[in-house]
Parts: structure tokens; sequence; C-alpha cells
């Protein structure tokens, strides 16, 4: 029985990941036989696996066609980002006195890996499997920027109802191209560079501020690259 469960927890903590990726993406449905003979295990696991994705937000339960990814409406997508710009700013806020010269350190690989990666995401080469997983890459060194402001605010709680929030976004992880959203990307990376100033500076007010318009400002380029993703514009992993 304690093999199960933690084959149980592996199965979903993969199935989490390919979901937040966008691997598997909103509406996909995911099928115990098929997930059985891909982890090669019996449907034991496979349910409760997929019963632990459900309580985290990321599947429903569709009687008569099994489990589907949730799609996510724009205007829940909005809330979540207004919920998540109050969260991540308090941790920013908490974060600012305790931020030791380590984590400002991770903080700033964290700030040009991201930027690296939308350099080159912006210089327009990738193309295909490769345009999607520099964009996975992208995806996951934006978060990691995150995650050093969550895990320096010493307050497990607030961390993972951010995470938790963030898990909404499953799926959403597009790369798009035009004026309005070159001028966007870039003032991503401004708003990155200020915060980890504001931390250098131990400001916390100043840190929370950047952080809070900072989320709401990736919430319009979500909406504004998923917009040109519903034209055929957009690449999404």
């Amino acid at each position: 029985m304690a093999a199960a469960t933690t084959k149980a927890d592996d199965i979903a903590l993969e199935i989490e990941q390919a979901i937040l990726s966008g691997e598997i993406g909103p509406g996909t449905v995911l099928r115990q036989e098929q997930l059985s003979d891909r982890f090669a295990v019996s449907r034991t696991p496979v349910r409760e696996a997929l019963r632990q994705l459900a309580a985290l937000g990321l599947v429903d339960f569709v009687p008569n066609r099994g489990v589907r990814v949730r799609s996510l409406s724009r205007e829940a997508l909005r809330e979540a980002f207004l919920v998540r710009a109050e969260l991540e700013g308090l941790a920013a806020e908490l974060a600012a006195p305790l931020m030791t010269e380590q984590r400002l350190r991770a903080l700033t690989d964290a700030e040009v890996a991201f930027a690296d990666l939308t350099h080159e995401l912006r210089a327009g080469q990738a193309a295909g499997a490769d345009l999607r997983r520099l964009t996975a890459a992208w995806f996951h060194a934006n978060e990691a920027f995150h995650d050093v402001i969550l895990e320096a605010a010493g307050a497990p709680l607030l961390q993972r109802m951010a995470k938790s929030v963030r898990r909404v976004f499953h799926g959403q992880a597009v790369w798009a191209a035009s004026a309005e959203i070159d001028r966007l990307y870039e003032e991503n990376l401004r708003q990155h560079r200020a915060i980890r100033e504001a931390f250098e500076a131990r400001s916390s007010p100043g840190a929370r501020a950047l952080l809070t318009e900072h989320v709401l400002a990736s919430g319009q380029l979500l909406e504004e690259s998923l917009a040109q993703l519903d034209s055929g514009r957009a690449a999404i992993l």
C-alpha cells in the first residue's frame, strides 16, 4: 500500500509539471488506461494521482468522459492575477529585510537567465519543437525569479498559497510577437531589474509596490499573447 501511494505521488507530480509547462494543454482528456500504460502501473495509483490533481484544481472529473485538464476563462485568469499580485506583493515586503547576499545572487542569476531567454526568443530564430523547449525554459526561468522571493519571505503558508494561485495559469505558457507585446516584454525585464534593485536597497515598501505592479503587468502580457494565439500568431507549448 505504501508503494502504491508513493507511486501515485510520483505520477501526480509528473502530470502536474506537464500541465504547468503546457506539455499537456487545457481541455486535454486524461485516460486512465493510457496513463497506466505510460507509467507501467495498474489503474489504482493512476486514479489516486488524478484525485490529487483534482484537489489542486488542475483537472476535473467529467461524467462519462473521464478526466479533463481544466480550461481557464479570461475573467478567471484576470482574477487569478489580481490575487497573485497581492500575495506576491506581501511576500516581497516580508522578504526585503531577510534577503541574504546568497539569495540576492540567486535572484540576480534568475533575472539574467530570464533576460537571456527573452532576448533569444525575441530574436525569432527558434521554431517548432525548439521554440516549445525554449518557451518552456523561459517560463520556468520566470518562475525561478519569483520563487527566490517567495522562499525568502519566510512564510510557508503564503508561499503555498501564491504557488497554488500560480497553478491556474497551467498550459498558458505562450510566446507571441507584435510591436505592443515586444514593448511589454521589455517592460517585464525592466521590472525584474527594478525589483532586484529594491531588494538590494532593503526597501520593503518599494519591493512590494514593484512586485505587485509587475504581476499585474505580467497578466496584461499574457492576455495580449493569448489574444494573438486566438488569431493564430502565437506559439504555445
